[in-house]
């Protein structure tokens, strides 16, 4: 049979890790799937990265893979009969080899698919094993009205274009995930999955946390001392608040159920966040009465400076 270099497919040196053989198929996988890979060869370069990686990735099949020994990719060799004293029995392959069998119209693949196979107590065949198509990641931009809504993608995925639905109340870094939408199996494998990557826009309104919001709101020096009711904006329209007399900047004022909404029900809260603005500039009234005010008012709002 001829030696194939299973590392050198997968562009690896054999002390690779796991981490390392399941990082470089997967990346190996996308760029030539012969569904997505705009490669001349991509359907024998698939082939040859999952063969590898079919075996590689097998802590058993890896160890007997290893001590075949060295060869030139292409070399013709055969395993020696220690190394089926030491691998074929184990994994019920040594009766193949005790009769001096030839391995001329044997490939590589076919003796560790059979040895898989026999491991497994299954009879011999020579069919691939079915692998699981590639999981896609796609990050979808959104803005906080369609968080708020819920929108509706058509993404391209390789050849195909599919039309994703993003449910109301997504949140920043949220991922969603669609069962079956990714790359296509192998061998009758199943597909792998989609995931969505949701990113949301900056509003210049509302900042958001989770579920819910945050609004800033200005009001007027009289409006904090007295109390008022005052307008601001939701994604659901503008309502009317009650700011209590008294109140400071950088006060949180809460509304409940006007955040974005919850996937199991209900809403997050939208926060109503003081802060007091000055008039720029004072008409001649204003300014007497200011005057007034200070020589009136015991208030020092820098007391605790002094204790």
């Amino acid at each position: 049979m001829k030696y194939k270099d299973y590392y050198k497919i997968l562009g690896l040196e054999r002390g690779a890790s796991d981490e390392d053989i399941k990082k470089a198929y997967r990346k190996l996988a996308r760029k030539y799937h012969p569904d997505v890979s705009k490669e001349a060869n991509a359907k024998e370069r698939f082939q040859e990265v999952a063969e590898a990686y079919e075996t590689l990735h097998d802590k058993e099949k890896r160890a007997a893979y290893d001590n075949l020994g060295r060869f030139s990719p292409g070399e013709e060799f055969r395993p020696s009969q220690d190394w089926f004293r030491s691998f074929g029995e184990r994994f019920g392959g040594g009766r193949a080899a005790g009769g001096g069998a030839s391995f001329e119209d044997i490939d590589l693949s076919d003796l560790f698919e059979s040895l898989g196979v026999h491991r497994r107590g299954f009879q011999s065949r020579r069919g691939k094993t079915p692998l699981r198509g590639e999981d896609y990641v796609v990050t979808v931009r959104l803005s906080l009205e369609e968080a708020f809504r819920g929108a509706e993608r058509e993404l391209q995925i390789g050849e195909s274009r599919i039309r994703a639905r993003i449910p109301k109340g997504a949140t920043d870094g949220q991922r969603l995930r669609l069962a079956g939408k990714g790359g296509p199996g192998m061998n009758g494998g199943p597909p792998g999955d989609l995931y969505l990557d949701i990113a949301l826009e900056p509003h210049p309104l509302f900042r958001v946390n989770g579920h819910d919001l945050d609004v800033e709101v200005p009001i007027a020096p009289w409006e904090a001392a007295l109390g008022a009711q005052v307008e601001l904006p939701t994604l659901e329209g503008r309502v009317t608040m009650k700011v209590p007399a008294g109140s400071q900047a950088g006060q949180r004022l809460r509304l409940a159920g006007k955040g974005l909404p919850r996937p199991g029900g209900g809403a997050g809260d939208l926060y109503a966040v003081l802060s007091i603005a000055v008039p720029p500039s004072l008409s001649p009234e204003e300014q007497r009465l200011y005057e007034e005010l200070k020589k009136l008012s015991r208030f020092d709002p820098r007391a605790r400076f002094r204790r």
